[in-house]
């Protein structure tokens, strides 16, 4: 997406870098969010924080322009809680 926005951070090193698969995950609007964390619609690059369980907002949470496509959530950066 030409010019889009993305998530932004200050101190790098609390990040690590993964290729886990659930970073590959399109997922539908009104799903359980599996992790907690940033996820961006894939489509038109809006993003949300949401927690573990909680659903990912519904399809009219947003709105695409016509001819877009559906609104597809993807992860971005995931929370770990150290147990």
């Amino acid at each position: 997406m030409k010019g889009a926005i993305l998530a932004q951070y200050k101190h790098g090193q609390f990040l690590t870098q993964s290729q886990h698969e659930a970073f590959d995950t399109l997922v539908s609007p009104g799903t359980t969010a599996a992790n907690a964390g940033i996820y961006r619609c894939a489509v038109c690059g809006d993003e949300i924080g949401i927690a573990k369980g909680h659903t990912l907002p519904p399809q009219n949470h947003h709105q695409h322009a016509p001819g877009q496509g559906p609104i597809k959530w993807q992860l971005l950066v995931f929370a770990v809680q150290r147990k």
